[in-house]
């Protein structure tokens, strides 16, 4: 039996659907863009505007120390100066539990939320923002716990403290419900309403006007939900798309080849040694005791190795599980797509900024391969390819889109694409996962990216900048980040990245900037 159950693709788009009433009747009847909001905060639309990014951040606590509400501090110190935070998906960690949104969101952010002097008295499903949090789902957002082993992990809690078997598991007892804890937490959740009620929610709340029709109106401290899964939205000139990866990640299938069923067999095999190591850590940590702060670091180790091996376990699961009939968010590429050409057939837009959870290009050890990580990069090619086609007349050597901000790998890292062949070509990308899980280090092969090329190979990535777990022992550092990004006026416009860190050194923190960089 798997630890974590992970739904279908079809049954995440079908739960979601449900949970804002796409297309209902009423919303159609009114013109309503149910992928659309407008920021309504009161400020002036400058092009001269700020924003911070933060990712993969859901942890709570790492053995006495915190390092989400470390970078959640840090944010304080730009709040005034920003309009917005992005947030690129895997809010709760491990399993996107309702029971961890008070730990693993709303204590660390309290200072961002209405009420956040008392964020024991905000309920999950009804925070306000006072100032604008855009998010995404990650994969742990939409996972689910077996009921026998929520039941199983609580009941069992004593005993793994008296065995000294501290391996944390932040899971709760249901898991994500299919990703309704984060529908419920972050999305406007028109379920439960009944007609009445969502025809007086829908003429209070969808009143901005668009080219598109009728939207969201989003205003902090008031009405800070979000419309659907995906979305987009403007600021200062920039359209900024907001995705979710979950369901375009599915890998291609192996080939009815002999080549296609020797890759299965390696993955078999590869899986069978992964499962063997982590059986190995587990019988490790029953030995150690966290009242020890050496041995506490280790533990703390030895959780981020396991949920390494699992995610390595899921990728390979899903990949040789993978077929013909395997679902692809298609609607959503498609309304990529479509609004991509809108944006650049509005003369009033001047950038574009795509934020989504599984990053297409990466370093990291444990992602840059992975079959999703080539899934997602191969569809986004496909529709920027296809956008590529219908505006080459006003793109003028510019990239499609400017900038492509990702999490999933646990880190910070600055990636540039080259000449790819295809529309993702010369495209900054910047993966922001490291705001609070556990980190991961670099690959050991370097920081160049390779693709096959018919019968060569073709550099098609470089990593400009990469912050991750790096040492060994007591010389082990783990910085975690967030950024925050200067727009700057100007067509196109540039992109000033400044990275801030909270960096774990022998058991102190230590917390400074890293040289800011254009883009």
């Amino acid at each position: 039996m798997q630890f974590v159950v992970e739904p279908a693709i079809a049954t995440k788009i079908e739960k979601m659907t449900e949970r804002v009433r796409w297309r209902d009747q009423s919303i159609l009847q009114r013109s309503i863009d149910q992928t659309k909001l407008v920021l309504d905060d009161g400020k002036p639309d400058s092009p001269d505007f700020s924003f911070l990014v933060i990712g993969d951040s859901g942890s709570g606590y790492h053995r006495g120390h915190n390092p989400q509400r470390q970078i959640a501090e840090q944010m304080l110190s730009h709040r005034d100066d920003c309009r917005f935070v992005l947030h690129t998906g895997d809010v709760i960690y491990l399993v996107g539990s309702r029971e961890y949104y008070l730990k693993n969101f709303i204590e660390p952010y309290r200072e961002f939320l209405v009420n956040g002097e008392n964020p024991r008295h905000i309920p999950y499903d009804r925070m306000v923002f006072n100032l604008p949090f855009f998010l995404v789902p990650g994969n742990h957002d939409y996972y689910d716990l077996p009921l026998i082993y929520g039941l199983a992990v609580q009941a069992a809690l004593p005993f793994r403290y008296l065995l000294r078997n501290q391996l944390d598991f932040d899971v709760g007892l249901y898991g994500s419900e299919q990703g309704n804890a984060y529908a419920k937490a972050f999305l406007d959740y028109l379920k439960c309403l009944s007609l009445p009620e969502l025809e007086q929610h829908l003429e209070r709340h969808y009143t901005a006007q668009t080219s598109t029709g009728r939207c969201l109106r989003y205003q902090p401290g008031t009405f800070t939900r979000l419309p659907n899964r995906y979305y987009t939205f403007r600021a200062g000139g920039i359209d900024f798309f907001a995705l979710d990866s979950n369901t375009f990640n599915a890998p291609v299938p192996l080939p009815e080849t002999s080549e296609g069923e020797n890759f299965r067999t390696e993955l078999k095999q590869q899986r069978a040694k992964l499962e063997k190591e982590q059986r190995e850590i587990f019988i490790e940590t029953s030995w150690l005791n966290p009242a020890n702060l050496q041995e506490a670091e280790q533990l703390d180790d030895l959780h981020a190795k396991q949920e390494q091996l699992n995610e390595i376990i899921r990728d390979i699961d899903k990949h040789l599980a993978s077929n013909e009939s395997t679902a692809t968010d298609v609607e959503q590429l498609e309304w990529l797509q479509n609004r991509l050409i809108e944006s650049w057939q509005t003369e009033a837009v001047r950038g574009r900024v795509l934020f989504f959870h599984h990053p297409p290009y990466v370093t990291e050890a444990t992602k840059w391969q992975q079959a999703q990580t080539m899934a997602v990069r191969w569809r986004l090619r496909r529709v920027l390819d296809a956008v590529a086609e219908k505006v080459s007349d006003r793109t003028q050597g510019r990239p499609i889109v400017d900038l492509v901000l990702n999490g999933h790998a646990h880190c910070l890292e600055y990636l540039r694409t080259g000449d790819t062949g295809h529309g993702d070509a010369f495209t900054n990308w910047i993966v922001c996962g490291g705001s609070g899980f556990s980190l991961r280090r670099q690959r050991m092969e370097g920081s160049a990216l390779i693709e096959p090329h018919g019968t060569e190979e073709r550099l098609v990535a470089t990593s400009e900048l990469f912050l991750g777990r790096s040492g060994q022992g007591m010389r082990k550092r783990r910085p975690y980040s967030g950024i925050r990004i200067d727009v700057k006026d100007g067509r196109p416009p540039k992109f000033v990245v400044q990275p801030f860190v909270s960096e774990w050194f022998q058991r102190k923190w230590e917390t400074y900037e890293v040289e800011p960089f254009v883009i």
